[in-house]
C-alpha cells in the first residue's frame, strides 16, 4: 500500500491550527517542525531559562500523511477554507511507497566510532569492538545519538580531558549521552538536566540500560552545587542567557565544554563566558563549534 505526503511551509500565526484542520479532513497524522533547523536562525521552543516559550516555531515545516485514495488537494483546501486562509501556502504532495519502516529506520544507525576506545551502539547491532567503550544508544525522543556534529565533539571532549573521579553537570541532557559517557570514561558522578520531561525519562532509562549510576531531573528538580565539570550542547540563543547558571554551576579551576554552537557564532559566544572562563581555541567539525574553558 502507498501513501500520500503533504509537506507545508507556515508561520506561527497559523501552524498549529492548520495542523488540527488538516486532522479533520482527512490526514491520518501530522507533524511540525522547525524550517530553521540548523541554521542560525534554529528556534527553540522548550522554555530555557531566560528564553520566551512559544507553541511553535516562527518558520514551520508541516508534514501530513494520508491514504493513497484521499484527495490530498482538496483536504488542503478545505482546511484553509476553514480558517479563512487564502492563499493556500506553498506546498508539495508525493507518494511515499510501502516498506518495512522498522528496518529502514534501523538501517540508518550504525555504530558511530567516536574515538580510538568510544563507540555509540544500536541496541539492534554487535559492538564492531567488543574491547571498546560501547554506549548502548537507540534514536529516540531526546536528542543525543552521536550522530551529530555537536555531540562528537562534546563526546570526544570528555574521552580527551575526563581523568577519573571528576563530578559532572550535562545541562539540555536530551538522551543522557553525555553524562552516560562521562561515568564510563571514568567520572565520579554524573547529574542530567533538561526542561523536557521526555528527555529526562530517556535518560533515565537510557542510564538503566547501560548499567550506569546517573541522576537526571527537570532544573527545579536539580540540586543547587557546583561541578567540575559543566557540558552543555543546546543551541546558541540559550547558552547566551544560561551564561551565568552555567557559569555559577562550575567549580573554581573547573571546566565548561559548550556545544551546538554554529562556527560563525562561536567568537561572540566565548566572548560572553570569558567573564568567568579563560576560553580555548574552539574545535570544529562540519560548520559546528565546541567551546572550552577553565573557570577563574
Amino acid at each position: 500500500m502507498s501513501w500520500l505526503t503533504l509537506s507545508i511551509h507556515a508561520d506561527a500565526s497559523y501552524a498549529e491550527a492548520l495542523s488540527e484542520a488538516l486532522l479533520e479532513h482527512g490526514a491520518l497524522s501530522v507533524d511540525m517542525l522547525d524550517a530553521d533547523a540548523d541554521t542560525p536562525d534554529e528556534q527553540a521552543i522548550f522554555g530555557e531559562p531566560g528564553e520566551p516559550t512559544s507553541a511553535v516555531w516562527q518558520h514551520n515545516l508541516i508534514n501530513a500523511l494520508f491514504t493513497e485514495e484521499a484527495s490530498v488537494a482538496n483536504a488542503l483546501q478545505a482546511a484553509c477554507n476553514s480558517l479563512g486562509i487564502s492563499p493556500v501556502p506553498a506546498h508539495k504532495i508525493e507518494t511515499l511507497e510501502e516498506s518495512d519502516w522498522v528496518r529502514l529506520t534501523q538501517a540508518q544507525f550504525d555504530p558511530i566510532r567516536i574515538s580510538q576506545r568510544l563507540w555509540i551502539v544500536p541496541t539492534w547491532h554487535t559492538p564492531t569492538d567488543p574491547t571498546a567503550i560501547n554506549i548502548a544508544l537507540d534514536p529516540g525522543l531526546a536528542f543525543g545519538t552521536g550522530s551529530h556534529p555537536t555531540t562528537r565533539l562534546c563526546l570526544r571532549w570528555l574521552d580527551n580531558n575526563l581523568r577519573g573521579g571528576e563530578t559532572i553537570l550535562d545541562y539540555g541532557c536530551g538522551s543522557g549521552i553525555l553524562a552516560i559517557a562521562a561515568m564510563k570514561l571514568g567520572a565520579g558522578s554524573a547529574v542530567g538536566v533538561d526542561v523536557d520531561t521526555q528527555a529526562v525519562q530517556a535518560s533515565r532509562d537510557n542510564a538503566t540500560a547501560n548499567q550506569v549510576l546517573a541522576d537526571f531531573h527537570l532544573p527545579e528538580g536539580a540540586a543547587l552545587t557546583q561541578y567540575d565539570v559543566v557540558v552543555a550542547n543546546i543551541l546558541t540563543n540559550p547558552l547566551r542567557a544560561l551564561a551565568p547558571l552555567l557559569a555559577g554551576a562550575t567549580k573554581s579551576g573547573g571546566r565548561i565544554v559548550l556545544s551546538g554552537v554554529l562556527g560563525e557564532q562561536a567568537e561572540e559566544v566565548m566572548r560572553i563566558y570569558a567573564q568567568w572562563f579563560d576560553m580555548q581555541p574552539a574545535i570544529t567539525e562540519d560548520g559546528w563549534a565546541c567551546l572550552s574553558g577553565i573557570k577563574k
